[in-house]
């Protein structure tokens, strides 16, 4: 069964319905579902890229380094 969802997409509304209207979507509802799988993609490479991040962590044997520095570190690492 569907969920049925109400949104405001403010300014994005026009951009949406213009995609719709050119032919590029069918419906606004792939419109919303390509926004979320955007999403979804963005957090499956961040979590790769985290974890890729840690394993090395893990196997060098130098010493560690400050917790705030790891974090400024993922903050610095573009998603893409």
């Amino acid at each position: 069964m569907a969920d049925i969802v109400s949104v405001t997409l403010g300014s994005m509304g026009e951009k949406a319905r213009s995609w719709i209207a050119n032919g590029r979507y069918e419906t606004m509802d792939e419109v919303v579902l390509e926004g979320l799988r955007e999403i979804e993609r963005r957090e499956a490479l961040f979590d790769a890229k985290l974890k890729a991040m840690v394993e090395e962590s893990l196997a060098d044997p130098g010493p560690g380094i400050p917790l705030e520095e790891a974090f400024e570190r993922i903050r610095a690492t573009p998603i893409r």
